[in-house]
C-alpha cells in the first residue's frame, strides 16, 4: 500500500521564511494565524490525512460509489465515518466567515490543507473542496436568508454543496445551456433539465445537498447574458430551519469513470425543483465565477497533490529497489546489485518531480495570499493588486499544475518498472485520479485561451505589468547577493521570453486570431515555467540566508539550493522553445483541411 507523509514543514518554510506570511498580521484572520497556530492547525491535518483518509483511498478506488434502484448512492465503506471526522474537525469552515460558524483564518492555511487532503485520497476530499466552493458562492452573491439558511449547515459539514453547469450537449459553452427557470407566484422558481458530470451530486455522507444550479429563466435573452443562478436544494428546508420534503432533483446515473471511483460523479434530473435566485437574473455566470475560481485554485493543488504523493513512493522505492551497478562503479559491494537511485536517469526523474512540487507549492500559497489580501485589505489598491494576480495566475495554476501533475504521476509510476503497472502498489491509481484534473473545471486548452483572450489584456495588461514590475524588483534586488547568480540569470532569460511572447501576441493576434489560439497553450506553460522559476529564486535567495545564519539546517538549505539549481539549469530553458513555437504562429497549424484529419 502507498505511503504518505503530509509535507508540513516544507509548507511552514514556504509561508514563513519565503513569502513572509507574518507581514499581513494586520489584515482580519491573518493576526490569529501566528507561527505557532498555524503549525498546529497543519499537524492535525496532516495526521488526519494520513491516518483516516490515506488508508481508504485504495479500498475507495477498489469499491467505487454504487447507485441504488431508488437513486439513492452509496460511497465506499469507511467514507462515512471519515467525512464526519472531518467535518467534525472543523476543517471545512476553517477559513469561513465566523458569524456562520468558520474559523475565519485566512484561505492560504485552508489551501495547505486541501493538498494534504488530497494527496491522501482525492475522492473523498472532493466532497468538501465542492462544498467550500458553494460557500464562497453564496458568502459573495447569496442574500442574507439564502446565508441564514445554509452557509451554519455546510460550514459545519451537515450539508455538502455541489456546482451544476454542463448539460449532454454543452460544456465550455454555457452559452448553450437549456435548463429551465420557471418564475413562481411566492417568489420561489421551478428548475427543469438535465446536468452531467456533478461531482458528489448525490451520496450518503450527508442529511441534505445543496445544488447550485445554471438555468435560464423563462424569456431570458440567449447566450450567456441571460443565465441566473440557483440555490436547489436536495431537502428542501422548513421554515423553522428543520427538514422537509425531498426536492424534486435525483441522480439518474453515476458516470464508470477513469478514476477518483470514490467520488460520486452524477447525471442529475430537475424536474420542476424548487429553488431560489442566487445574486441578480441573468447575471448567474459572473457568479458562478466566484466558485469555478476557486475550484479552479483546487484543482490545481489536486495537480500537484497526486504529483506529491506519487513522488514519495517513487522516490522511497528508488532507495530500496535493487537493479544493477552504478557507471562509475558499485555503491554497496556488499549486496548483489545497488539501489537504483544510484542511476543518472532516476535521479534526473525524480529531481524533476521534486523540483516541481517544491516551487508549485509555493507558487499556490503565494497566489492564496494575494487571494486573501484581496478578499480582506482595506487597502484598495492591494485588494485590486491581489484580484489582478488571482485572475491571471489562476488559468496557469489550473492548466500548467495539473498537466505536469498528470506527467510526474507516469514519471513516478515508471520509476517501479512493472510493478508501476499493478494495481496493489497503488501507482497506476495516482495516475488515473490525476488525469481528470486536466479536464474538468475547465478543460486545459480552455484554460490557455482564457489566459490569451481574457485575462492577459484585462485591464490594458495591468496583471501581467504587476507580475513583470515584481519579478524585475526581485532580480533587481538581488543582482549582488552572492551566491544568486545561477538563479537569476536563467530567471532573467526566461522573464524576457514571457515577455516578448507577449508582445508578438500584440502585434500578430488581432489581426489573425488564429495565431493566439494556436500559441495559447504554449504561452501557457511558458508563463507557468517564469512563475515556477520565480518561485525558486525567492527559496535560493531564503536558503541562502539561512544557510549563513549557521542555524543546524545546512543540510535542508543545500538541498533546496541545488534543487533550485536542477530546476533553472533543466527546466527553465524549456521557455525558449515554447517562444519559438507561438513566434511560428497558426499556418502549420490550420494547413490541412478537416477532411485530412
Amino acid at each position: 500500500m502507498p505511503t504518505y507523509k503530509a509535507p508540513v514543514d516544507e509548507t511552514l518554510f514556504l509561508l514563513f521564511d519565503v513569502l513572509g506570511f507574518e507581514r499581513y498580521a494586520n489584515l482580519p484572520g491573518f493576526a490569529d494565524a501566528t507561527r505557532e497556530t498555524v503549525e498546529a492547525v497543519l499537524l492535525e491535518s496532516a495526521k488526519l490525512s494520513e491516518k483516516t483518509l490515506l488508508p481508504l483511498n485504495r479500498t475507495g478506488d477498489v469499491e467505487g460509489c454504487v447507485r441504488e434502484a431508488d437513486g439513492s448512492v452509496t460511497t465506499p465503506k469507511g467514507f462515512k465515518e471519515a467525512y464526519r471526522q472531518f467535518a467534525e474537525g472543523g476543517w471545512i469552515g476553517l477559513s469561513a466567515d465566523p458569524d456562520y460558524g468558520g474559523q475565519g483564518l485566512p484561505h492560504t492555511i485552508a489551501s495547505a490543507v486541501n493538498e494534504y487532503a488530497s494527496s491522501a485520497n482525492m475522492a473523498l476530499a472532493m466532497y468538501p473542496g465542492l462544498t467550500a466552493g458553494a460557500i464562497a458562492a453564496l458568502v459573495l452573491h447569496g442574500s442574507d436568508e439564502l446565508k441564514r439558511i445554509y452557509l451554519p449547515h455546510m460550514i459545519s459539514g451537515a450539508w455538502t454543496g455541489t456546482m451544476n453547469l454542463t448539460e449532454p450537449h454543452c460544456g465550455t459553452d454555457l452559452g448553450l445551456i437549456r435548463t429551465k427557470a420557471a418564475p413562481q407566484p411566492d417568489g420561489t422558481y421551478r428548475i427543469t433539465g438535465t446536468k452531467i458530470f456533478i461531482s458528489a451530486g448525490e451520496h450518503d455522507l450527508t442529511e441534505n445537498i445543496v445544488h447550485l444550479v445554471l438555468a435560464r429563466i423563462d424569456g431570458a435573452p440567449e447566450g450567456t447574458r441571460g443565465i441566473s443562478l440557483f440555490v436547489a436544494p436536495k431537502v428542501l428546508v422548513n421554515e423553522d430551519g428543520s427538514l422537509g420534503e425531498r426536492n424534486a432533483v435525483s441522480c439518474g446515473a453515476l458516470e464508470h469513470k477513469m478514476g477518483i471511483h470514490g467520488n460520486a460523479t452524477c447525471v442529475m434530473n430537475y424536474d420542476g425543483a424548487t429553488a431560489w435566485l442566487v445574486g441578480e437574473a441573468n447575471r448567474g455566470l459572473s457568479a458562478m465565477f466566484t466558485m469555478m475560481n476557486e475550484a479552479r485554485l483546487g484543482v490545481g493543488i489536486q495537480g500537484l497533490a497526486q504529483s506529491e504523493v506519487a513522488y514519495q513512493n517513487a522516490a522511497a522505492y528508488a532507495k530500496d529497489r535493487l537493479q544493477g551497478r552504478a557507471l562509475t562503479g558499485a555503491k554497496d559491494a556488499a549486496r548483489p546489485a545497488d539501489p537504483i537511485i544510484v542511476h543518472p536517469d532516476v535521479r534526473r526523474t525524480l529531481m524533476s518531480i521534486k523540483a516541481f512540487n517544491e516551487a508549485a507549492r509555493a507558487l499556490i500559497l503565494w497566489t492564496s495570499i494575494k487571494a486573501d489580501v484581496a478578499l480582506v485589505s482595506e487597502d484598495e489598491k492591494e485588494r485590486v493588486a491581489g484580484d489582478d494576480h488571482m485572475g491571471l495566475l489562476t488559468p496557469v495554476i489550473k492548466g500548467v499544475l495539473t498537466d505536469v501533475g498528470f506527467d510526474n504521476t507516469v514519471k513516478a509510476q515508471q520509476m517501479f518498472g512493472g510493478h508501476g503497472y499493478v494495481a496493489e502498489w497503488g501507482m497506476e491509481q495516482f495516475v488515473r485520479d490525476a488525469r481528470i484534473a486536466m479536464i474538468y473545471e475547465g478543460a486545459n486548452g480552455v484554460q490557455a485561451m482564457d489566459l490569451i483572450g481574457r485575462k492577459l489584456p484585462r485591464d490594458g495588461g495591468r496583471a501581467i505589468m504587476a507580475f513583470f514590475k515584481e519579478v524585475d524588483g526581485f532580480l533587481a534586488e538581488n543582482a549582488a547577493v552572492e551566491g544568486m547568480a545561477i538563479y537569476l540569470a536563467p530567471l532573467k532569460k526566461a522573464r524576457e521570453d514571457l515577455q516578448n511572447a507577449t508582445m508578438w501576441f500584440m502585434a500578430n493576434a488581432m489581426a489573425k486570431p488564429d495565431n493566439a489560439g494556436a500559441g495559447a497553450t504554449d504561452f501557457m506553460h511558458l508563463f507557468g515555467l517564469v512563475a515556477l522559476g520565480f518561485m525558486w529564486a525567492k527559496i535560493a535567495k531564503t536558503a541562502l540566508e539561512k544557510k549563513a545564519e549557521g542555524d543546524g539546517v545546512a543540510e535542508k538549505m543545500d538541498a533546496k539550493l541545488a534543487t533550485g539549481r536542477f530546476f533553472m539549469e533543466r527546466h527553465l530553458p524549456e521557455t525558449s522553445a515554447h517562444l519559438a513555437r507561438i513566434s511560428a504562429g497558426a499556418d502549420a497549424v490550420m494547413a490541412l483541411p478537416a477532411e485530412a484529419f
